[in-house]
């Protein structure tokens, strides 16, 4: 049954969960700016800071898939709350280290909290009616893109103009904040899983994924050809394969196989991957080629903070497509959506292709891009939970999420082989090449359209088809009724009609006529057959996700789906032979009044309510909106000052460049004359 709750189930919920999908891709390019910088201020080698990066993309492989088991256990509310407490203890932990080994501890429980991204996608499924279920993961999942967007270049200027350590006692605060919304406004969520944690599972699993990630992310420093490479790689592979036969054979596995082999899931999940590599390779290219000096001829010597600026439009846009992709997903299903986001990602591949010698052109092929990633990221977990029980939403999701890493690490290694093989010497640097940059764009262009093609074979969530009705047979029918003639196609429909109206309306008027009968069924059968009501759980996949209200009745009214039946979705069984109704003769030709509830005007006002919330979550998205702008403008004419400033300064250094030309030639002069005179 549908638990969605109603005192809390609005804007509020879906605002606290997509603020947390924020915060946790916030940690993934938090210390981007700082890694030139961590050699230095940490005191060790770039090799092993490098570290710092790995642990939390490892740690949080690992953790997800068992964080997402727990949350079917024991609940996904109760499991976000568990997983903000190493969140906040790593970023405390970053934040006095003053060594190597601290930072990736402290790296490495921020890696724990990862796991509160699928969590939370999957609570929405729990916690809110079908109807809205498909635009809030849709905003959720392009709330991870906003984070990983503004991230970088807010990382950027806080390294560059205040303290190192804000950025980790920043990340803390965040993630108080987002523990303490979660316990006050996110309802508890009912724990439909059954059974105990697979630890044996998991810790294959993480061996696994260990070698599997470890291997590709440092493969290029070992060397692809070296034994402690190919020796990680082949372990995964083995140690796979064990983890899979335990796994199949598990009385309560860590993630179900069987479910995981369907069609829909397993080639859902190879998009992921696809995609996942599509999105993080476009971003690998434009951000080096944004700061590449501009004496390469290719390169346009943008900064650190300028080149996060620049790709910031791309997260926002994200958030802006959340609705489109949502409202496509209802009129054609999410499968549809995800084939529209592969192309329009390989169209931003295409725009970055032709635009790689100008910043704004750049900022566009990133947009197009984050489009196409944000109507693939809002698609991938509908149809994920539209083809796995409710006992199964958290770990599905959560395997789903480890898909979309295991592409983004594929990504990293494959561009940093393209571009390490094509490179070109400048100044005494190896640098990457432009053929490089172009190679590696068409690569991931190439990915992005197999992504497209894999989508096509997903098969379609049809509802299952009805049986054609009986035959009716003329039979007399019994007392206390007259006998009477055997029942005409109009005056069948009619009675099926009312028969429709009894079971979906409050309060029915009969007519004034008794309706004709249909034909009575054999003796072993009970006339009229009870209807058998059918909500969204039992007719298979996740029809009601992204289907709008009917007729207009807002939300609040519409139970949940094993409470109300759907005319259209409503199919009749006998004992013997199943049949739906045929379109029947318009209501307008039978009196089937509907009694309209008492609460309607409570539930009109808790609508106000809702949407007087709304408007001022937008009241106050809009003023932040204006105060970026703002900071921006800011931004530019600080730039613009510290532009004529240099120009300033160059003028002053020709000047006294002329000075010392003139000085050196009078000293000339009289050491000669000096000269002359001794000799």
């Amino acid at each position: 049954m549908h638990s969605a709750p109603t005192s809390r189930s609005g804007g509020g919920i879906v605002s606290v969960l997509a603020v947390a999908g924020i915060v946790g891709s916030l940690m993934q390019t938090l210390v981007v700016p700082l890694v030139g910088e961590l050699p230095r201020l940490l005191g060790a080698g770039a090799a092993d800071t490098s570290w710092v990066i790995t642990a939390t993309l490892l740690v949080g492989a690992v953790a997800t898939p068992v964080v997402g088991k727990l949350g079917d256990l024991y609940g996904k509310r109760r499991m976000m709350l568990a997983c903000s407490v190493p969140l906040i203890a790593g970023s405390v932990v970053c934040a006095l280290a003053g060594s190597l080994v601290p930072m990736i501890v402290g790296r490495g429980l921020q890696g724990l909290g990862v796991g509160m991204i699928p969590l939370g996608v999957s609570a929405l499924r729990d916690l809110l009616p079908p109807q809205r279920v498909g635009p809030a993961i849709a905003l959720m999942s392009s709330s991870m893109g906003i984070g990983g967007a503004l991230g970088l270049p807010l990382s950027a200027a806080v390294a560059e103009y205040a303290d190192w350590r804000w950025l980790f006692w920043g990340s803390a605060a965040l993630s108080v904040l987002v523990a303490v919304l979660i316990w006050l406004l996110v309802p508890a969520t009912p724990a439909h899983g059954r059974g105990r944690l697979d630890a044996a599972g998991a810790v294959g699993l993480g061996v696994a994924l260990v070698c599997l990630l470890l291997g590709v992310s440092k493969g290029a420093d070992w060397g692809w050809g070296s034994g402690t490479t190919l020796g990680l790689l082949g372990a995964s592979v083995v140690v796979a394969l064990l983890w899979g036969l335990w796994e199949l054979r598990a009385r309560d596995p860590l993630v179900d196989l069987r479910t995981t082999a369907r069609p829909q899931v397993l080639l859902t999940n190879v998009a992921s991957v696809l995609v996942g590599f599509a999105m993080y390779a476009q971003s690998l290219v434009v951000i080096q080629i944004l700061q590449l000096p501009e004496a390469t001829g290719y390169g346009l010597g943008q900064s650190m903070l300028a080149a996060g600026l620049w790709l910031a439009p791309s997260g926002l846009m994200m958030m802006a497509v959340s609705s489109l992709g949502a409202r496509l997903s209802a009129a054609r299903g999410p499968r549809t959506t995800l084939f529209a986001g592969g192309l329009i990602i390989a169209l931003g591949y295409g725009a970055a292709f032709g635009l790689m010698g100008w910043a704004w052109g750049l900022m566009v092929a990133g947009s197009i891009g984050s489009v196409g990633v944000g109507l693939a990221y809002g698609a991938m977990p509908a149809l994920i939970m539209g083809a796995v029980p409710r006992s199964e939403t958290a770990s599905a999701n959560s395997f789903n999420t480890l898909m979309r890493s295991i592409g983004t690490s594929v990504s990293a290694a494959v561009v940093g082989v393209i571009l390490s093989q094509l490179t070109v010497t400048a100044g005494g640097h190896v640098l990457p090449s432009e053929p490089g940059f172009r190679t590696a764009l068409l690569v991931g262009c190439g990915v992005a359209l197999a992504a497209a093609l894999v989508t096509l074979t997903v098969p379609k969530t049809r509802p299952a088809p009805a049986p054609s009705p009986p035959p009716a047979t003329p039979s007399p029918p019994p007392a206390p009724f007259p006998a009477t003639p055997s029942p005409s196609p109009a005056e069948t429909s009619a009675a099926l009609a009312t028969l429709v109206g009894l079971a979906t309306s409050t309060v029915v008027t009969a007519p004034a006529d008794p309706p004709a009968r249909p034909a009575v069924p054999p003796p072993t059968q009970v006339w009229p057959p009870p209807p058998v009501r059918i909500g969204h759980e039992e007719l298979g996949p996740w029809r009601d996700a992204f289907r709008p209200p009917r007729h207009g009745r807002p939300e609040t009214e519409q139970a949940p789906p094993s409470e109300t039946v759907d005319p259209e979705d409503t199919m009749y069984f006998s004992e013997n032979t199943p049949y739906q109704r045929p379109n029947p003769t318009p209501l307008s030709e039978t009196t089937v009044p509907r009694v309209q509830p008492a609460d309607q005007s409570a539930q009109i006002a808790a609508l106000s309510r809702q949407v007087a919330e709304l408007h001022a979550e937008n009241t106050a998205l809009h003023a932040e909106n204006t105060a970026l702008r703002a900071q921006n403008h800011g931004l530019r004419a600080e730039n613009a000052e510290l532009n004529a400033a240099t120009v300033e300064l160059q003028a002053q250094n020709a000047d006294l460049r002329k000075e010392l030309d003139v000085l050196m030639q009078g000293v000339s002069t009289w050491v000669q004359n000096l000269a002359g005179r001794t000799a």
